[in-house]
């Protein structure tokens, strides 16, 4: 019997043509078996084997020597089972010790231990000792050589394996159904060792399926339950991937687009057909916005536009070292999805992609990227980078390294030893592209020791120069009733004081700076009232900053004779949402004020006459015939107002839930519930006249009189203007309350001049002192210092990153800073900053082309990510805008939205350059732009 040595994959059963093991020699009475010449044949084919040995020296050979029965087991050896009937028939004979007996066993006949005589399967529930004898592999060669094995029958040879614990000879090997994902109703049965690989299970299901070389495949189980699970790991033995006798195994074929057959649902079968039948340039496709996934959109084509990362991945090489075992890893999971994506993006079969698969991944294993908030592209691709490292890390187990100071040894040594210890631990396709060596030198400043090490990095973050200047808008407020405010846009520096923005309006009005104070006004309210030595960093550029002209500052002394400045609230009675409508509220509405009012003049009506001439630009005064003079009487005390203690200062940030609401801006904003019942007052009440508003004293959030919340009565009061509805329709110009006029100084935009990428590195390795949240623990004067730190680069990778740190953050404020930064597209030259000696032969060592951008349109709270990339193929650079692909010039791709910049090395570049014919123009080294294209204006 002929059997191809494929089928069972050299797993279970060893054949040979026909039946060679067969061999009679010797003095043994019977030459044949199964009725055929085999010593003849034998004969024929080993004309110079050896006499059969004498029977004493057979049993020492098969029960006692190193190659018998009695050899302990070794994983992976091969033992073989005899028919324990034959078995004891030998026995009989050999230890008869009469060649010429009776008792000659004849051939070995393991007949009695298969089901049938075609697929010979074992019987079920064998056992050894009753039903078999197991024999090392020599021991079975010399029976078999010397009583040869029943004709067409073939040798049971079972493999020792190692399990938990215990080695044994697995007699039963499991069998697995196997199947396409194409063709499920038609398994392939196949035997395999609980030792053999996951790797065999899937060549030997392509070898049967016929499978092409170039194809790509996977593995699936079908579970008890019926659900399915990939076999990621295939280098995993069938033992530890739990496969059971009878399970089906299913190969599933990567499609041509790219994409897998599972995960395409069946109802885009025919959107799968028309996208296979769609042939574009590889590359050239877009990415689905999944809902604020432009981020990372933007760093996944960067990304894929890396040639030797890319053809990495296309190649299949990435296969090979899946790390499935690395605890700081993602068991091969991102490497996987990141793979699919760049094979569907580059098979050339699709306009744009969906990366929900992707998304997914990563949201399980990086909580913070969960959901559809917006995030950083740069974050995002430091975690992407992180982790295809550490799933496709060569190091399987990570030893503890040892990190090392210099201590005067030289840089040259230091930085091998450095670059060494991180190779041991770290090794994969990211390293060999993106990681360098920089070297870092801290120096105390107490003890003047010196600290140097060597550090790897994945990419660059290097600041922007930074100015020391900010804009800020205010609005100023005079006390002449007759001029609208007006918008002012003041330059003030960065860490300035509240002093500071009064010192430059009074440059712009010509007011003295004594004479103003700064508020900052929230939904109709006093935020809060700054004073002069606050800084200006705690003023966001959102907040809606009033100027007021004051006549001078309160005064604390009971006899002084300075103005009094008091805080003004404008609010309107409004009926209600009562059932019987009796129940009256109050809403603030308008700007406030800060009024100044002489000492001496602090009587309600005094007031009223005061603040009626501050309105009157806005307040018409009525005429004597619509006043009621009536019963009521005039009377004035100044004593009903308080004595203030001290001037307006304090905050309303914490004066409870009815503070929120929308800023009420310049034009105004939506008016806020103050109070639903005005309350009882404990201040003095005086009888007066009617007249246009009534005054109240409140709170500082406005929202109720002062005795309902227990303030301080000595504290300064907070004055309420109260309007009827009725009065504020007929006398309140709410157009004209609301207007303003914008100070020339509006127009002024603080010119920002570009930067040269070139100084930002130099910024980044410029001396710096650490701050007092970072310090250094000085070995030397055992004890934390700030000290200075200097970073230089010492040895640059093949792709270089640089992030532009556009985003500024601080206690106080956060910023983007949209400067212009001005980088090269070709012949980025690093000479000038690489430390390490350098060889002048090969200066393509340090220079740079640029082959991707990842831009940011907008501002912190929201913006857009896209992309300008170089096709390693074709050499044109596009503009990936989510789904949207467009061909751009170069001089497009420098802009303020700048964020992270891909630079390529120029030999490296040259090395993955495909070697033009004879016919081709020469090609360029660096990424270009065809003269007839289709050009896009972005900016």
């Amino acid at each position: 019997m002929a059997v191809a040595p494929w089928l069972f994959g050299g797993l279970c059963f060893r054949f040979r043509d026909q039946n060679p093991e067969v061999a009679v020699e010797g003095p043994l009475p019977i030459s044949s078996c199964g009725g055929s010449n085999v010593a003849a044949a034998a004969e024929d084919r080993e004309p110079q084997r050896e006499a059969v040995p004498g029977l004493e020296s057979q049993w020492r050979q098969i029960e006692n020597s190193e190659s018998g029965r009695e050899r302990p087991l070794r994983a992976g050896e091969s033992w073989f089972l005899v028919e324990q009937h034959w078995y004891k028939r030998w026995e009989v004979y050999v230890q008869g010790g009469d060649q010429d007996s009776g008792t000659f066993p004849g051939c070995i006949n393991n007949a009695d231990l298969f089901e049938d005589q075609v697929n010979w399967h074992l019987k079920k529930g064998l056992v050894e000792g009753e039903d078999y004898v197991l024999l090392p592999a020599a021991a079975w060669h010399y029976l078999v050589d010397w009583y040869g094995l029943e004709h067409g029958q073939p040798p049971i040879e079972r493999k020792v394996v190692e399990l938990p614990s215990v080695q044994k000879v697995e007699v039963y090997p499991v069998e697995l159904l196997l199947v396409r994902h194409s063709d499920m109703d038609t398994p392939h049965t196949a035997q395999f060792s609980h030792t053999d690989s996951v790797d065999l299970v899937l060549r030997t299901a392509r070898e049967h399926f016929l499978v092409s070389p170039q194809e790509e495949t996977r593995l699936w189980i079908k579970n008890a339950e019926g659900s399915f699970e990939r076999l990621c790991n295939t280098r995993v033995t069938v033992l530890d991937a739990a496969l059971k006798t009878g399970q089906v195994v299913i190969m599933e074929t990567r499609n041509k687009d790219g994409t897998w057959p599972s995960a395409q649902p069946q109802a885009v079968n025919t959107a799968l057909e028309e996208e296979e039948k769609f042939q574009g340039q590889p590359g050239i496709c877009g990415l689905t916005n999944l809902g604020n996934t432009c981020f990372m959109n933007s760093a996944l084509q960067c990304l894929s536009n890396v040639p030797q990362l890319t053809e990495y991945f296309l190649k299949n090489r990435y296969l090979e070292e899946l790390n499935f075992c690395n605890p700081l890893g993602m068991k091969g999971e991102i490497a996987e999805a990141y793979a699919d994506l760049v094979k569907q993006a580059w098979s050339g079969h699709h306009r744009s992609i969906v990366p929900h698969v992707f998304k997914t991944k990563v949201g399980h294993f990086a909580s913070q990227f969960l959901g559809y908030q917006q995030h950083d592209s740069q974050e995002l691709l430091s975690f992407l980078l992180d982790g295809l490292h550490e799933d496709l890390n060569r190091v399987k187990k990570k030893e503890y390294v040892e990190l090392c100071d210099a201590a005067g040894r030289p840089d040259q040594e230091v930085a091998q030893e450095a670059w060494q210890n991180h190779k041991r631990r770290n090794d994969s396709v990211i390293v060999d592209t993106f990681h360098g060596l920089f070297k870092s030198t801290l120096v105390c400043p107490d003890c003047g020791n010196v600290s140097v090490t060597f550090d790897p990095f994945c990419y660059l973050s290097v600041p922007l120069p930074v100015s020391h200047k900010r804009v800020m808008e205010v609005f100023f407020v005079s006390m002449d009733p007759r001029r609208k405010p007006e918008q002012h846009r003041l330059v003030v520096p960065k860490k300035g004081k509240i002093s500071d923005l009064c010192v430059a309006l009074a440059k712009h009005t010509g007011m003295s700076p004594e004479r103003m104070m700064v508020a900052d006004v929230f939904s109709h309210r006093f935020y809060k009232i700054y004073q002069l030595e606050e800084s200006l960093s705690s003023i966001l550029d959102r907040d809606d900053i009033f100027i007021y002209e004051v006549s001078g500052r309160s005064a604390i002394g009971e006899n002084s004779r300075e103005d009094v400045v008091l805080p003004i609230y404008l609010r309107e009675r409004t009926p209600a949402r009562d059932y019987n409508n009796s129940y009256y509220g109050l809403m603030l509405f308008g700007h406030p004020l800060l009024v100044s009012v002489p000492r001496d003049r602090l009587s309600w009506d005094a007031l009223y006459h005061i603040l009626l001439y501050r309105l009157s630009r806005y307040v018409t005064r009525p005429s004597s015939d619509d006043e009621d003079d009536g019963d009521e009487k005039d009377i004035e005390d100044k004593d009903n107002i308080p004595k203030p203690g001290h001037m307006a200062g304090a905050s309303s940030q914490d004066s409870g839930p009815e503070q929120a609401g929308p800023s009420s801006g310049v034009a105004g904003g939506s008016r806020a519930p103050v109070d639903n019942s005005p309350g009882p007052s404990h201040w003095p009440q005086r009888a007066r006249r009617k007249h246009l508003f009534t005054l109240q004293t409140v709170n500082s959030n406005g929202t109720s009189d002062r005795s309902t919340f227990n303030e301080d009565t000595h504290a300064q009061p907070y004055i309420a203007i109260d309007w009827e509805p009725e009065m504020k329709k007929r006398y309140y110009d709410e157009v004209e309350a609301e207007g303003y006029v914008k100070h020339d100084c509006v127009g002024y935009v603080l010119k920002k001049a570009p930067v040269r990428l070139q100084e930002c590195i130099e910024l980044f390795t410029t001396v710096e002192t650490l701050e007092k949240e970072n310090p250094w623990y000085c070995p030397t004067c055992k004890q934390h210092q700030l000290a200075t730190k200097k970073l230089d680069l010492w040895m640059l990778p093949e792709t270089l990153i640089i992030h532009l740190k556009r985003f500024s953050y601080t206690k106080f404020s956060r910023e983007k800073l949209d400067t212009l930064v001005e980088f090269p597209i070709r012949d980025l030259d690093f000479s000038e900053f690489v430390i390490k000696p350098q060889n002048e032969s090969a200066p393509e060592l340090y220079k740079y082309d640029l082959i991707a951008v990842s831009n940011h349109y907008g501002g912190l709270r929201d913006g857009h990510y896209t992309t300008f990339a170089c096709n390693k193929d074709s050499g044109q650079w596009h503009y990936f805008d989510d789904n949207s692909v467009s061909p751009v010039t170069e001089n497009q791709i420098e802009s303020k939205a700048a964020y992270v910049l891909f630079y390529q090395r120029q030999d490296v570049a040259r090395r993955l350059q495909p070697q033009p014919s004879s016919s081709d123009p020469p090609a360029s080294p660096a990424c270009g732009s065809p003269p007839n294209s289709e050009f896009m204006d972005v900016n």
